[in-house]
């Protein structure tokens, strides 16, 4: 349980409306790190209800609809653990994870990785998070299609993919014809069990083949193949969100039985709202849930999180303060993503004590915490701390810890420690693992040792012969960062030429080696191509990179067609791109006509820095020369 006490103020100056003077005000260790460091809301409007303190209302005056952060969710969305302006770089893997952890550097660096394909487990509990990467940055969790496929996931070992022949039979199918496929799979009297479906549904999440996997539940019920009960339901619903919107994805609930539109289902569209970065249909979603009378749970309140972390920090805590009211007991995510949030606000005594809270009811810390902590010591210039941090999570002997290796190798990279780098791949060089050569060729890279980082790579791809795109883009990242244009190029040609495609992950790396090297409108032409060739979404940073060498111009044009281009592939627009816009026009020494209706038009309000480029900016604003030429 929670430990509560009374709070000093009362909740409506917490900025909740209350129907009653009746409410008791408490709150939590956890509430009062928020509360008591200035992240108290005044706009939010919560409306708790008499005595019960039931949530009736969450509704935002917000009318734009803001983008998630910490990883991916597959029956939703993942929300990234990226920091600042990348935070938004989500990629959606599939089924992966809607509340996941990040762990330090290597977390943040990786957000697409698909190693982690077998982490599925039906009650989400830790994987949100712009992205997966090589398990580093979310796993956990998973919103899956039946219990049956959540088993036959954790029955398999993390290394090795199950083989499905139903799920080769539809990656073989021509694109018009998987019904056909499927129609001759099962006359020819394969396996069509449960667990054969759930597999095949699985691989086919995992590698973002959304449409086929559409295809594949559609056949299921049409064809009476299996008996659907609610989880198929919600995978389908899921499926339909990712490939057709929103919309069509609510027009489906209304098809489902009543027997089985329960919680699970609301659950998946919930998530989705988040995925797709609409403020206002997740509130509704969730005022839905609660006229359906269904309870308030740490999943549904970990996903307001998310949302409100990237659109509205102060709403933060209201959350919590909800949570509180209703007992939900936050999980291991709820913590992590507290502990990240205070970590990338630079309030480190704030994270300290999340952290102790998190202890102190009972839930112990694991490596991803630990990790997290270690990387905001680092970045806080608290490097004894973090090396302290770092020492726990080797524990007494390393080589009983293998696993820690692929969070320690960047850490220890980020400290300039190139000596405790060396020291930890030796742990590993032996018999490597795929993410732990990641793990060192992105530690090698940013210790700047490229030599040793290429050595890392080689032996990769001599002891597997088939590498993907995102084991090249590990490589290709390293070369982007020391600006080391020809070599990226030659790597990206081997790539190719292996047979591996270009994915989001990839674009984005390429996209920053042509911007490191001042080539900006290459890697503008490259964009733009990417997308009309393949119809893929890039990552937000990859607009953001190129946007913000445009804006140190002072290339307003450039800039605003930018703009206009993460508008047209369903960016929302947040203060990060207005940030950068109005650098362009401060840059440019020119007015921004009409920049501050435009803001207000996407609910986006001003912090301070953005305060001050507005007043910059501002065609009226009155200086001294204007006060002459006007007397």
């Amino acid at each position: 349980m929670w430990a509560l006490r009374r709070a000093a103020n009362p909740l409506r100056n917490r900025g909740f409306s209350i129907k009653t003077s009746r409410a008791s005000c408490v709150k939590s260790k956890v509430t009062s790190c928020y509360l008591d460091d200035k992240a108290s809301n005044g706009d939010s409007c919560l409306v708790i209800s008499d005595g019960c303190m039931s949530l009736k209302r969450f509704y935002s005056s917000a009318h734009g609809s803001p983008k998630f952060l910490m990883g991916t969710c597959s029956f939703s969305s993942q929300a990234d653990t990226k920091s600042s302006a990348q935070e938004e770089d989500d990629l959606e893997d599939g089924f992966s994870e809607l509340e996941t952890p990040a762990s330090a550097d290597m977390i943040q660096d990786s957000n697409v990785d698909g190693e982690n394909e077998d982490e599925l487990i039906s009650e989400p509990e830790l994987s949100e998070e712009e992205d997966d990467d090589d398990g580093v940055e979310e796993p956990q969790n998973e919103l899956e299609l039946s219990d049956t496929e959540a088993d036959v996931t954790e029955k398999r070992s993390p290394p090795k993919r199950a083989f499905s022949t139903l799920f080769q039979a539809i990656v073989d199918a021509p694109g018009l014809s998987v019904q056909s496929t499927l129609d001759k799979y099962v006359e020819e009297g394969n396996d069509l069990s449960r667990s054969e479906i759930s597999l095949a549904m699985l691989n086919l999440r995992k590698r973002r083949m959304y449409v086929r996997a559409l295809q594949l539940s559609e056949w299921l019920e049409s064809t009476k193949q299996l008996d659907f009960v609610e989880r198929d339901y919600a995978s389908r619903l899921d499926l339909i969100a990712k490939v057709r919107g929103l919309q069509k994805a609510e027009n489906y609930i209304e098809k489902i039985p009543k027997s089985s539109r329960g919680e699970v289902i609301y659950r998946t569209l919930l998530a989705n709202c988040v995925s797709a970065n609409d403020v206002k249909k997740t509130e509704e979603v969730f005022n839905k849930m609660r006229d359906l009378e269904f309870p308030i749970t740490c999943f549904a309140c970990n996903q307001l999180l998310i949302l409100y972390r990237r659109f509205n920090k102060k709403k933060i805590a209201d959350v919590l303060l909800l949570m509180e009211k209703e007992n939900v007991k936050p999980t291991l995510f709820t913590y992590k993503f507290l502990i990240e949030t205070k970590g990338q606000s630079n309030e480190i005594t704030g994270m300290d004590q999340i952290f102790e809270t998190m202890k102190a009811d009972g839930i112990e810390p694991d490596l991803d915490t630990h990790a997290i902590l270690a990387k905001h010591y680092v970045s806080g210039g608290l490097n004894e701390k973090a090396e302290a941090v770092l020492k726990e999570m080797e524990g007494d002997n390393i080589k009983e810890k293998r696993w820690a290796c692929r969070a320690l190798l960047p850490l220890y990279a980020s400290l300039g420690k190139s000596d405790e780098v060396g020291r930890i791949w030796k742990v590993c060089e032996s018999n490597p693992k795929l993410e732990e050569c990641m793990a060192a060729i992105l530690a090698w890279g940013k210790l700047k040792k490229i030599e040793e980082a290429e050595a890392v790579f080689d032996r990769m791809s001599k002891t597997w012969k088939r590498l993907s795109s995102k084991h090249y883009c590990t490589l290709l990242k390293v070369y982007a960062d020391n600006k080391m244009l020809n070599k990226g190029k030659d790597l990206v040609k081997r790539m190719v030429d292996s047979g591996s495609r270009i994915d989001p992950l990839t674009l984005d790396a390429l996209v920053r080696l042509y911007v490191g090297a001042g080539e900006v409108e290459k890697a503008d032409s490259i964009l733009q191509k990417a997308i009309q060739q393949s119809q893929m979404k890039p990552m937000f940073g990859s607009y953001m990179s190129i946007l913000d060498q445009y804006a140190k111009r002072g290339d307003i044009h450039n800039s605003e067609k930018m703009f206009h281009r993460m508008r047209q592939v369903g960016f929302v627009a947040r203060l990060p791109q207005f940030q950068a816009l109005l650098q362009a026009y401060v840059n440019a020494k020119a007015p921004a006509y009409g920049i501050r209706e435009r803001m207000k038009a996407d609910n986006v309000f001003p912090n301070k820095v953005v305060a001050g480029q507005l007043a910059q900016v501002d065609a009226f604003r009155k200086t001294a020369a204007s006060d002459l030429l006007l007397d």
